[in-house]
């Protein structure tokens, strides 16, 4: 079987690509993969090295949600149908919606990460200012969900979301994101730090809420300064109380390292329709403490603490519950620990793949 995968290299989706592209190359899937939005380093590419047979094609091309994209949208749809026509994969999986509109015979496959509307919903509390660009945006989500022959999602709520806001979607299906337990440290003695992920200018992410209020403990934010539709590539300088540390991005082995020893990691997220982050952290062995929003509660159920969404007192209160009572922390840690080992490997989500795959493209199975 071979499959044509579709990527960006600015966020959690590559991460999500990584582990997807592995598990199917191990279970000897041919994979052509076409990335778009900045053509990645050396450090984002090395998990490539040890895949033999992997097809890369890395490309700049701008992504669907940012300003001014449409003619490199044009572009890149003309640049892909192309390599569909000489590769001829047996099933093409979109994690863009706009490729969902793209002719030809092979089956599609569109996973809804995330979207323009929901995010202004969930951030802003309203839908963002019609404009032409939104109207195209729109127009482009719909027609590539329409396209779709199944649309996928990484959570019940972002499915819905799509859903609700676009169209109404036939075959779909929700595949939780997972990550490969074995890559991160959960037996290291932990120290009395907190830790969170999300740059300072994401206000889905929402970083900033945990510089509202002293803190029972240390806390490192984890996030590059630079907007990706900006020349900065600058570190943003926020002020800071001297228990707060600022990092810029860190590589996975840095950040591995680092979540190996937090023993609380906070997700204060107002929109996070999945959340690699908080699953890392979870294999990490860390007590989760997160923003009560639909997603994070379908996701973490009762493995999470949860704080009143974006209530900087509220996720002080839950911050200090498990400082000052570390059987309480233990107990969280342990939680999240076993239900990110039972929900969230990538093993698991690579078996969905795999069976919706065969399920799309049959005759590709049994020529195998």
């Amino acid at each position: 079987m071979r499959i044509l995968v579709t990527t960006d290299t600015l966020g959690g989706v590559w991460t999500y690509t990584s582990e997807l592209v592995t598990g199917l190359i191990r279970r000897g899937v041919r994979v052509t993969l076409v990335s778009f939005g900045e053509i990645p380093g050396p450090t984002q590419t090395r998990w490539m090295e040890r895949l033999s047979g992997l097809d890369y094609h890395p490309t700049a091309f701008k992504l669907e949600w940012m300003q001014n994209s449409e003619d490199d949208m044009e572009a890149s749809a003309e640049y892909l149908s192309e390599i569909v026509e000489e590769t001829r994969p047996d099933v093409l999986h979109f994690n863009q919606f706009y490729y969902g509109a793209l002719a030809g015979p092979a089956p599609k496959v569109v996973v809804a990460h995330s979207d323009v509307v929901s995010w202004w919903l969930a951030v802003r509390g309203e839908e963002p200012p019609p404009s032409s660009w939104l109207s195209w945006y729109r127009n482009l989500v719909t027609r590539g969900l329409q396209g779709a022959s199944t649309v996928a999602a990484p959570s019940r709520w972002m499915l819905d979301q799509v859903e609700m806001l676009y169209t109404k979607t036939s075959g779909s299906r929700v595949i939780y994101n997972g990550r490969t337990p074995s890559l991160f440290n959960p037996h290291v003695t932990k120290e009395d730090r907190i830790v969170t992920a999300g740059r300072i200018w994401d206000s889905g992410k929402n970083a900033g809420l945990l510089l509202q209020e002293d803190l029972p403990a240390p806390l490192c934010i984890v996030g590059a300064g630079e907007h990706p539709e900006t020349e900065s590539n600058g570190f943003v300088a926020t002020r800071a109380p001297d228990n707060v540390q600022l990092q810029p991005q860190q590589s996975e082995s840095q950040m591995i390292q680092l979540l190996a020893r937090a023993s609380i990691y906070a997700a204060p997220s107002r929109y996070e329709p999945f959340g690699l982050a908080p699953v890392e952290a979870a294999l990490s062995r860390c007590a989760i403490v997160a923003s009560d929003i639909p997603p994070l509660r379908e996701l973490w159920q009762d493995a999470a603490l949860f704080f009143r969404n974006d209530d900087a007192r509220s996720l002080k209160g839950s911050l200090e519950s498990l400082v000052r009572d570390p059987g309480l922390r233990t107990r969280y840690a342990n939680l999240a620990y076993t239900h990110a080992r039972r929900k969230f490997t990538a093993e698991r989500m690579v078996d969905e793949y795999m069976e919706l795959y065969r399920a799309l493209a049959p005759a590709a199975v049994a020529a195998a």
